[in-house]
């Protein structure tokens, strides 16, 4: 399987994650708001101060976002581009979130598709506080209670990432039980999810949200991205049992990678291998 070398040794414990408590709602962005903030205001007012969302559809204008990149210091095994700031309204296509916290503050990880006024498709990672909602659109969101994404500088990769930790349980209103995943470099990312599903007992599970990156990408029609870095966000996700007892994880994405390929389908499994990190909520059915 591809891997990548990180700047720091790998950490022992490949998947971080957090057993909670959740529920599936959506809520409507305000227009006018900096996205960060609009997705605030969506999560507390549904009792949550964090969790993860998709966006299928709706405008963003002005919008600031980041593409995959080469890294130019070897600091890390890729970086990020100049930011990208396009003209007037973008049109969004999908986008997947993690809300949580960084510095003590909120902050999220989006990844997504969107068409701007060249009419082209472009795709990337989403700046939070310098994106604003242009029109008001519905959104569909799972807050988590009992864990929260935090951003903390990982030495294997040299990078300030989210990962799940754990924190008091409120009274939210839940209805499943949940778990916070972050997936660590050069696992597949398939794989990963069906091993951690079985040494839990979990049968059947749905994916929520779901950001992060792949080294390349490899689809069940064939098709194959071969520039290594990607900014990757996962449209619809499952793991179930089959006939025979077997964990197959389902994992329906979209990407960018470095030299601004586009690229949408299922995964393989077992040749998808993590760049940097997936993270992700796991609702137990």
């Amino acid at each position: 399987m591809r891997s990548i070398v990180q700047p720091g040794p790998p950490n022992p414990e490949r998947i971080q994650w957090v057993e909670a408590r959740g529920r599936a709602f959506s809520f409507t962005l305000q227009a006018g708001l900096p996205l960060l903030e609009a997705v605030r205001r969506g999560f507390a007012g549904a009792g949550f101060a964090g969790g993860v969302l998709s966006m299928r559809g709706g405008a963003l204008g002005p919008l600031a976002y980041v593409m995959p990149a080469l890294s130019k210091t070897g600091a890390n095994a890729a970086f990020y581009s100049d930011t990208f700031r396009p003209e007037g309204v973008t049109q969004l296509k999908f986008a997947a979130m993690t809300f949580g916290e960084r510095d003590g503050a909120p902050f999220f990880h989006c990844h997504g598709l969107w068409t701007e006024i060249d009419g082209d498709l472009h795709g990337g990672h989403i700046l939070p506080e310098e994106s604003i909602v242009a029109e008001p659109f519905a959104v569909e969101a799972f807050g988590v209670d009992g864990a929260v994404f935090i951003a903390e500088v990982d030495s294997e990769t040299n990078f300030k990432l989210f990962g799940p930790v754990p924190r008091e349980a409120t009274d939210a209103d839940t209805t499943s039980r949940a778990f916070a995943l972050r997936l660590r470099p050069n696992q597949d990312f398939a794989c990963a999810l069906e091993s951690f599903c079985r040494q839990h007992g979990i049968f059947h599970a749905r994916i929520h949200g779901g950001v992060g990156s792949t080294i390349g990408a490899q689809f069940t029609d064939g098709r194959c991205v071969v520039p290594f870095a990607t900014e990757l966000a996962i449209r619809s996700g499952t793991v179930t049992s089959t006939a025979d007892g077997t964990l197959e994880a389902a994992l329906d994405v979209a990407l960018v990678d470095y030299l601004g390929g586009i690229a949408e389908g299922r995964l393989m499994r077992g040749d998808n291998p993590v760049l940097m990190t997936m993270e992700l909520v796991l609702e137990v059915l």
